[in-house]
């Protein structure tokens, strides 16, 4: 599935868009997501790295996937 469906009016310049796709990449690899609303919210969150000024793929990738682990229980 292309990542630039998911960008809904955002309009990155050419390298942002590949820096992004590949994070997406992955992002949905690391995870095993195929649901296309969890592929929505994988892109949502490296959409919202990128706007912030995010360009490093492996960067995108780990704080996309640290948005989806859930921390260790309290003891």
């Amino acid at each position: 599935m292309p990542f630039t469906e998911f960008l809904h009016g955002y309009d990155p310049d050419t390298e942002t868009k590949r820096v992004m796709g590949v994070a997406f990449e992955m992002t949905r690899v690391a995870l095993g997501f195929a649901d296309r609303g969890d592929l929505a919210k994988i892109a949502k969150r490296i959409i919202e790295l990128a706007k912030a000024g995010e360009r490093n793929p492996d960067v995108l990738c780990d704080r996309a996937l640290a948005s989806f682990r859930t921390p260790p229980p309290q003891v």
